[in-house]
């Protein structure tokens, strides 16, 4: 379906990731961890959409995204960041894999959290606690680390960030092998989303360590 949806408020969330909220339409029906495709209503922009996972629950009245800009492509994700409340966007979906499939290992890089967030956000409200579940979650940098009090604040949910910079406050450290071999365990869930070179290299290493594709959750391209 398509809906056509104005903006309401936009702020930084870090120096290149912006919080957007709309109001959600009322026919407009999603679960946690789908995506839809956002058009800019904006001359020269209309045909190029691209996806993003709402960060919000398919009961709240909002639609919420979390977009990290890219200024040196100077295409949609620069535009974005440039909006201002009243500009408008048409959305198309829901589409997208990832589901909540229960408990399990969320490997996220940059962006590629925000499927998660709304996971979580869900698995939370319904349990209250997210026992059972860590957040493995790499950056560039500590200051570029997305929503981290929010995760660090969610009860019963384990954090590992880690980041490429050297004397951060975590640690410096690549999702490898040896560093995912601490939360493999038989039979656990593991939800995957970042850079698609990311997610090549850990879906490898999660074969590596006797991970099935069936127990890996991400989205298909």
């Amino acid at each position: 379906m398509t809906f056509r949806l104005t903006l309401k408020e936009i702020e930084p969330v870090t120096r290149d990731t912006h919080h957007l909220i709309f109001d959600r339409p009322d026919a407009f029906e999603y679960a946690p961890g789908q995506g839809v495709e956002l058009h800019l209503l904006k001359d020269g922009w209309e045909k190029k959409g691209r996806p993003f996972t709402p960060v919000t629950l398919p009961n709240e009245p909002t639609l919420e995204f979390i977009i990290k800009s890219y200024p040196d492509h100077h295409g949609v994700t620069e535009q974005i960041a440039k909006m201002e409340p009243g500009d408008e966007v048409k959305m198309k979906g829901p589409f997208g894999a990832i589901a909540d499939k229960g408990p399990g290992v969320f490997i996220a890089g940059g962006a590629g959290v925000t499927p998660m967030i709304a996971i979580l956000r869900q698995r939370l409200h319904e349990h209250g606690t997210l026992a059972g579940s860590t957040l493995v979650f790499a950056n560039k940098t500590e200051a570029d680390i997305i929503w981290r009090d929010k995760f660090e604040a969610m009860e019963g949910l384990k954090t590992a960030f880690v980041v490429d910079e050297a004397g951060a406050s975590v640690p410096q450290q690549r999702i490898d092998r040896d560093y995912l071999r601490q939360f493999v365990e038989p039979d656990s869930h593991y939800y995957l989303c970042g850079p698609p070179p990311m997610m090549g290299a850990v879906r490898e290493a999660l074969h590596d360590l006797g991970v099935e594709d069936t127990q890996i959750i991400e989205e298909k391209f």
